[in-house]
């Protein structure tokens, strides 16, 4: 069982810097763009403000991620001496993909803190202060498996306590959840996911319901919405998409869809510009 990977090769994230070396400024981000971030203190000070909240001085190496789109701001001033690695973060299924929304709006990391991704930070700073051929395309990759180890050690930690991200966490509800993130076509019982969690029906409802913060049968249904949104996006025709996620027609699966949305397929391709 790999709960991770499973994960992501549905909604995997792209990367693309776009700002490497020193700063000094103010850079604000209005969360308007539709892209997660990423920054990365290679060296020296800045300070991070999310929206309205209260600025953080970040005076070591440091991770600063926001998965959604969340309105923030840098600073950072001459005697500050600050280096920085940014990117833009784009994931498969757009920002309302399961991957971001299960991560909280931003995290801040000291690298010191992240000995499983010393390695990647290592390679990934000296491409980015380098000046060797393909630097561009190596950097975006690096960032992106960078970001995957952060899941990874996340999930080790039991860093995130409710959510998706929690749920994958707990290996024994991790083994369920893998499944229908899987086979999402299946008409899973909560009495086969118990099985596959080696837990009591009763058991496994209650503790998945306290972790993860829905029933099984919602969050399928859930994950099964989120499938169709990827897919919407794609381009694929709405009957093709019901049989892939498990709906016996179109009109099953818009009704889910509205029951989780707030609208239909139709109504929500048209509101983020992907009607035909």
């Amino acid at each position: 069982m790999d709960r991770l990977s499973a994960l992501m090769e549905h909604f995997s994230l792209h990367a693309s810097a776009f700002h490497l070396g020193g700063f000094c400024g103010i850079s604000g981000f209005t969360g308007k763009e539709q892209r997660g971030y990423v920054h990365l203190l290679r060296s020296g000070r800045i300070s991070f403000r999310e929206g309205n909240g209260p600025p953080t001085v970040i005076d070591r190496p440091s991770l600063v991620l926001l998965a959604r789109p969340q309105a923030h701001q840098l600073v950072a001033g001459e005697a500050d001496h600050a280096e920085l690695v940014c990117a833009t973060l784009n994931f498969d299924g757009g920002v309302d993909n399961p991957l971001s929304q299960a991560l909280p709006s931003h995290i801040v990391l000291p690298l010191d803190e992240l000995p499983t991704l010393s390695g990647s930070l290592d390679w990934l700073f000296r491409e980015a202060f380098g000046e060797d051929c393909g630097r561009d395309a190596i950097l975006n990759r690096l960032i992106e498996l960078m970001l995957i180890q952060l899941f990874r050690q996340l999930m080790n930690d039991g860093a995130i306590s409710t959510g998706m991200m929690a749920g994958l966490a707990d290996l024994r509800l991790a083994r369920a959840m893998t499944l229908m993130h899987d086979q999402p076509a299946r008409p899973w019982s909560v009495a086969e996911l118990a099985s596959a969690a080696s837990m009591s029906r009763a058991s496994f409802a209650a503790r998945f319901h306290k972790v993860v913060g829905s029933t099984p049968a919602n969050y399928l249904a859930g994950w099964r919405v989120s499938l169709a949104q990827k897919r919407l996006r794609e381009g694929r025709p709405i009957a093709l998409i019901a049989d892939e996620v498990g709906y016996e027609s179109p009109s099953a699966l818009a009704r889910a869809f509205r029951r989780k949305v707030g609208a239909s397929p139709s109504e929500w391709a048209q509101r983020i510009g992907i009607a035909g």
